[in-house]
């Protein structure tokens, strides 16, 4: 699902506008990534949470050339799904 299609999905369940549902979804967007760059934890239950991970330097190397190269340490995002939409998703893998 896009960015769009998702717009038009919630604008169709709230019979609201898809220009003030758009507006809505990208201010959710921009405070979520506003506290992230925080380092803030941002905790959607029962969806799931948003934070941000320390990853160590570590080597790895170029898928072209084989070649081994020095990956500097830095913030990653990282998203971890709450128990409701873990288990919606099993679900629906499941067939039932």
């Amino acid at each position: 699902m896009t960015k769009a299609e998702l717009i038009g999905e919630v604008a169709e369940r709230t019979e609201q506008r898809r220009q003030n549902v758009a507006e809505v979804i990208d201010e959710l967007l921009e405070c979520i990534k506003s506290a992230l760059q925080k380092g803030d934890k941002v905790q959607l239950i029962p969806f799931g949470s948003f934070e941000v991970r320390e990853r160590k330097k570590r080597e790895g190397r170029n898928p072209k050339t084989g070649e081994k190269l020095i990956i500097p340490a830095g913030r990653v995002p990282a998203f971890r799904a709450g128990k409701d939409l873990r288990a919606a998703v099993q679900t629906k893998r499941r067939g039932k």
